[in-house]
């Protein structure tokens, strides 16, 4: 198998690090090397590596937190575009109980305690499926925490994040926190950096669970794995 970790990709050099990290930490645990492309921002896209790939099957992950135009759209037109015959590609990594482990160890780091206000923050999308996926996610994170919490966006969608924590104080909060619902640092963690939260987690990045979780895709899409 020639498994290939597909993220958005980001100008931000610590960004496209982490995930080129993320990548090294999963092909550890599976043996075998992951490599990784891009659907924006930068390359090698998913076609390249796969142009690039010969001597057996090979399985992309989309190393996205929801599904959405990304992952239902441009990564199989890339794969239709390569010259690869045999090509997996796996569900998306969310929403999933994994991911909300992460959620809240990144909370729990960020100095999360029980009763603050809670906005989980992601970068927004106009896909219903995506959206759909957020909410779900939100609602994981609200039982997970004890709390309700307030779903917002960086980029595309209402409320963002700054306005979420504006209304969360007029309402009498007296600690509001962001769940960085991110994967890679970048322009969108910036904007929840300057949202005027009392604290702000990290993204997802190399969590440990975030490992598992992709590991995980890659050996469930194709049974016995072959370096």
């Amino acid at each position: 198998m020639i498994p290939i970790l597909v993220a958005h990709g980001t100008r931000k050099p610590g960004g496209v690090a982490m995930i080129g990290d993320l990548a090294d930490r999963v092909g550890t645990v599976l043996g075998t090397r992951v490599r990784t492309a891009f659907v924006d921002v930068l390359g090698p896209t998913p076609t390249d590596v796969l142009d690039a790939v010969t001597g057996g099957p090979a399985v992309v992950v989309p190393a996205f937190l929801a599904r959405g135009y990304h992952v239902r759209a441009d990564i199989p037109a890339h794969v239709e575009a390569s010259r690869h015959a045999d090509v997996v590609v796996t569900e998306a990594l969310g929403p999933s109980a994994q991911l909300i482990h992460v959620l809240t160890d990144r909370l729990l780091e960020c100095g999360w305690r029980y009763g603050d206000s809670v906005v989980p923050a992601a970068a927004g999308t106009s896909d219903a499926g995506a959206q759909t996926d957020l909410r779900i996610t939100a609602a994981m994170l609200s039982a997970a925490i004890g709390n309700r919490v307030e779903l917002a966006y960086a980029a595309t969608g209402e409320p963002r994040v700054a306005d979420a924590v504006t209304e969360l104080r007029s309402r009498g909060a007296r600690r509001v926190v962001v769940a960085s619902f991110l994967l890679a640092d970048g322009l969108f963690q910036d904007r929840l950096r300057a949202s005027g939260a009392d604290a702000v987690a990290e993204p997802l990045g190399v969590h440990p669970g975030v490992v598992r979780l992709i590991v995980n895709r890659f050996r469930r899409a194709r049974l016995p794995l072959a370096a």
